[in-house]
């Protein structure tokens, strides 16, 4: 297991009105860039063993903590969680940087936050790498709407938006409960469950599934969300349908080269038409649930290692 006394010390950068808490390494590999964007409930922690194989790849390798999580700002109004202030935190990082574009990395909201900022801002996205959530179709009805539509209203999206607080209570109450019982494996978030039952999970005694971290590791974990709470990490679920409007007008296709990993045993539904809307997609697939490059560092590390040697030539 992994020691987090030897992750790396953050920096706090200013970047589109928010300070980001930074985690960095690599400096000195000015010619490549990845950034590596977390999902929920994580923190830039859980790219710990991707970081060390990018760096030795010979890639400067940035991973925020994004709004809402760790020392990173937490605005109070749900608006500014939308795909506009996400990527444009993304963006304004690169600047920071010095940056034209990098290649992005992102699991669970991570990767619908790079999937957006490719979208929004393409040409400041060389390469995605997308782990567990595919490329989402925007669709003829607003996301939250059409997920109360059809599994009603306790489904823990729908639930996220139209209780708002409830949630983000309990799992304030009960967080080390909560993470512990969460990072397992075959018990992801994302799972399509009600809303009550996720929030039931942070009470749960006897979990399921194996642990994928140890107890030091899960420490980190704990340590920041009781710091933060969970409110600005949740408002991101808040802002779907405000997604779906901001995306109107976009041009849906993702023409970068794209590498799309998905867990076997992950309950998070597989895009159907994925090539469609992003042609230069390759796909590959790991015997493990949601934590994908947690729960299969080595495997992980090797496929996106591999894509993004293929894209440079080797």
């Amino acid at each position: 297991m992994f020691d987090p006394a030897d992750f790396l010390k953050p920096t706090l950068i200013s970047v589109n009105g928010v300070e980001l808490e930074v985690f960095e390494a690599g400096q000195t590999n000015r010619e490549k860039a990845v950034v590596l964007c977390h999902g929920w409930p994580e923190h830039a922690f859980s790219w710990r063993h991707q970081i060390p194989a990018l760096v030795a790849a010979g890639y400067h390798v940035i991973a925020p903590n994004q709004r809402g999580y760790g020392n990173s700002s937490r605005p109070d109004e749900v608006t500014e969680y939308d795909i506009e202030q996400l990527s444009g935190d993304l963006v304004t990082l690169l600047d920071h940087y010095g940056y034209d574009d990098a290649t992005f990395v992102g699991h669970d909201w991570g990767a619908f936050v790079v999937w957006g900022l490719t979208l929004l801002h393409p040409e400041r996205v060389n390469r995605v790498v997308a782990l567990s959530l595919p490329y989402q179709e925007r669709g003829e009805q607003p996301w939250i709407e059409w997920m109360e539509a059809s599994f009603g209203g306790d489904f823990y999206f729908v639930h996220f938006n139209r209780q708002p607080g409830v949630a983000d209570a309990v799992f304030e109450e009960h967080t080390a409960q909560f993470l512990r019982n969460t990072y397992r494996q075959n018990v992801p978030p994302s799972e399509p469950q009600p809303g009550m039952a996720l929030i039931n999970l942070a009470r749960a005694e006897r979990p399921l599934g194996e642990p994928i971290m140890s107890e030091r590791e899960l420490d980190v974990f704990v340590s920041a969300f009781e710091s933060s709470g969970f409110t600005g990490s949740i408002n991101w679920y808040r802002n779907l349908d405000r997604n779906w409007h901001l995306l109107a007008d976009v041009d849906p296709v993702i023409r970068q080269p794209a590498l799309m990993i998905y867990g076997d045993r992950d309950l998070v539904a597989r895009a159907e038409r994925l090539a469609e809307f992003v042609p230069n997609v390759e796909v590959v697939n790991l015997d493990c649930g949601h934590w994908i490059q947690q729960e299969r560092p080595d495997e992980t590390n090797r496929a996106i290692l591999e894509f993004l040697e293929r894209q440079d030539g080797g």
